[in-house]
C-alpha cells in the first residue's frame, strides 16, 4: 500500500499499490435485512476451523467505539453510473459500492462486518504483509454498526467519505461511525479499481487497476476529477427521484458536505468546485490533484488536515496546499498533527497496531498513538461539520488548545 502525499514527479503521482498477482474465487454472499436489492452485503467471516482444524476462531481487531449518542445503522449499495466509462477499464460503466451509515433507533442486533475476509488480506498483502493470521484477524473484525437498522426520525445532515488512492472504503470506517453517531448519514464510497481489493455483487473482486495505469500528474488529475463526480453521483442517487437507499427522505439535501483522505479529500474539494450542493469539504493530508479554482470555491468553507511535516507545512515539499490555502474563499482552517503519519487520518493506526504491521514506504513512522489519532481526526472534522452544517458554534476551531498540543494552525484563518 505504497503512497505519496505529493505530487512532485509522476513516480509519486502514480501512487503504486504491491497487489496480490491472483485472487481466490469468489464465494456468494447473503444481504442483510432491509438491505436493496443493488446492495452487496459483506461476505461472512471465513469457516477457519476447515483451513486450521486445531486452532481456535480468530478474534477481530478491537474498533474504537464512536461517542455520540445515537446507536449506528449500515446499509450497502452498488450504484452503477451507466452515463461514464470507468476511466481504468473503459469497456465497463463506472461502479461503486457505498455503505450508508446513519442514526438508528437501537443498537439491537448483528454488529456489521468490518470487511471481507478477501478485501482483508489484499489490504494487507498490499502492505506488504502475508501474514495469514494478521489476515485472518482483520477479517474476523466487526464494527459498531446493525445492518438494517431502522433509522432516527428526523431529517439529518449527509457526508460524502472518499477513502485514499489504493485504500478500500472500510479504512474510513471509525470516522464514518462516528459522523452517524452524532446525527448525520454518512456515505463511505470505494470507487471501482481503485482499492487493493472491494467486493462487487456476484462475487466480483475488483482490485487496483489504478494503481497501475496512473503513471502521470495528468492522470492522478483525472482520477481526482473523477472521484469528485462519483461522489456527485452518489448525491444523485441519494437525494434525486427514485433514490436508490430505502431510508433517504431522512437526508437533509440543503446540508451536504464531503471529506476524504488523500485523494479521497482531493476529490472532496474537486466535488465542490462543480457542485454546489457540497456546502463544506474536508482535506485529510491528500494532495490536491485537481487545483481549487483560482475564484475558490463561492465563500464555502473548507478544513485543511494534515501531517505537522515537511510535507503539508506552509511552504513545504506540497506546493498544492499552499495553492489551495490562496484560492480558498471562504472560513477555512489548516491544520497539522505533530507525529502524523499520512495514514494516520483513516483506520489504519488502529489497524496496524493491533495486527502488529509494520507501515509501508519510507516516511518517516508515527509517533501519535492509535488512540490518539482516532480522537483527534474524529474531533476536529466532526467540529468542522458541526459547524458549518448544524451552525453550532466550535470553540475547537478557534485555535490551539492546551488539551491539543499536537494541533497546530497555519496561516491567516477566516
Amino acid at each position: 500500500m505504497k503512497t505519496s502525499r505529493t505530487l512532485r514527479s509522476a513516480a509519486a503521482a502514480a501512487l503504486l499499490v504491491t497487489l496480490a498477482a491472483t485472487a481466490p474465487a469468489a464465494h456468494a454472499q447473503t444481504p442483510a435485512p432491509g438491505t436493496p436489492t443493488t446492495a452487496a452485503a459483506p461476505a461472512a467471516a471465513p469457516d477457519l476451523r476447515q483451513a486450521a482444524p486445531d486452532r481456535p476462531a480468530a478474534v477481530g481487531v478491537v474498533l474504537p467505539r464512536p461517542t455520540g449518542p445515537s446507536a449506528v445503522g449500515r446499509s450497502t449499495l452498488h450504484l452503477v453510473d451507466r452515463s461514464r466509462q470507468d476511466p481504468w477499464v473503459p469497456d465497463r460503466p463506472r461502479e461503486l459500492m457505498v455503505d450508508v451509515y446513519h442514526p438508528a433507533r437501537s443498537a439491537a442486533g448483528s454488529r456489521a462486518p468490518y470487511a471481507d475476509p478477501r478485501e482483508a488480506r489484499l489490504l494487507l498483502e498490499a502492505a506488504g504483509n502475508r501474514d495469514a493470521t494478521a489476515a485472518a484477524r482483520l477479517g474476523a473484525t466487526r464494527t459498531h454498526s446493525v445492518a438494517g437498522a431502522r433509522p432516527q426520525g428526523g431529517r439529518h445532515p449527509l457526508i460524502l467519505l472518499s477513502p485514499g488512492f489504493g485504500a478500500p472504503r472500510f479504512t474510513l470506517t471509525t470516522l464514518a461511525e462516528e459522523y452517524a453517531s452524532r446525527g448525520y448519514v454518512v456515505a463511505l464510497v470505494d470507487h471501482a479499481y481503485e482499492a487493493a481489493g472491494t467486493v462487487f455483487p456476484g462475487g466480483r473482486l475488483l482490485t487496483c487497476v489504478a494503481c497501475e495505469k496512473a503513471q502521470t500528474l495528468e492522470d492522478m488529475r483525472k482520477a481526482t476529477v473523477n472521484r469528485g463526480r462519483d461522489l456527485s453521483f452518489v448525491v444523485d442517487r441519494l437525494t434525486g427521484p427514485r433514490p436508490a437507499w430505502r431510508y433517504a427522505p431522512m437526508i437533509d439535501r440543503k446540508r451536504i458536505g464531503a471529506a476524504g483522505h488523500s485523494i479521497g479529500g482531493a476529490a472532496a474539494a474537486s466535488a465542490m468546485a462543480r457542485d454546489d450542493r457540497v456546502r463544506a469539504g474536508v482535506n485529510m493530508d491528500g494532495s490536491f490533484g485537481d487545483p481549487v479554482p483560482a475564484d475558490g470555491l463561492g465563500g464555502r468553507p473548507f478544513l485543511m488536515l494534515g501531517t505537522q511535516d515537511e510535507v503539508h507545512l506552509p511552504g513545504g515539499g506540497d506546493p498544492t496546499w499552499d495553492e489551495a490555502w490562496r484560492h480558498l474563499d471562504g472560513w477555512k482552517r489548516w491544520l497539522g498533527v505533530s507525529g502524523a503519519h499520512h495514514f494516520t487520518f483513516s483506520d489504519v493506526p488502529v489497524l496496524f497496531d493491533q495486527l502488529g504491521v509494520a507501515y509501508p514506504g519510507d516516511d518517516p513512522q508515527p509517533t501519535i498513538a492509535a488512540g490518539r489519532a482516532v480522537e483527534l481526526t474524529r474531533a476536529y472534522t466532526a467540529a468542522f461539520f458541526d459547524r458549518h452544517l448544524r451552525g453550532r458554534p466550535q470553540p475547537l476551531l478557534d485555535g490551539p488548545t492546551a488539551q491539543n498540543p499536537e494541533v497546530h494552525f497555519h496561516g491567516d484563518a477566516r
